[in-house]
């Protein structure tokens, strides 16, 4: 494929680029150190079997199902080349 003055493997470097982002991102977000009994936000108990399941759990199920339908990222490509950033 022509690139322009990209060299080749630049296309597949941005993606290889943007999965790493995508997973760094994801594991930022998984909960670490110790959980709660009540769920920061709505203060409701948080299920025995869900901290069992989830070491690290600070919200009950649907809280979190709620934080999870929000957008993340900016669907617009930062990363990549100049061509990218015109599109």
């Amino acid at each position: 494929m022509a690139n322009g003055w990209a060299p080749d493997g630049a296309v597949q470097d941005q993606i290889e680029d943007s999965v790493k982002d995508a997973v760094s991102a994801a594991r930022a977000r998984m909960p670490s150190g110790e959980g709660l009994s009540d769920c920061e936000d709505c203060g409701e108990p948080i299920p025995q079997a869900r901290r069992l399941a989830l070491p690290g759990a600070r919200t009950c199920i649907a809280c979190q199902t709620h934080r999870d339908r929000r957008p993340l990222h900016s669907p617009i490509n930062r990363r990549g080349s100049k061509d990218s950033q015109l599109r």
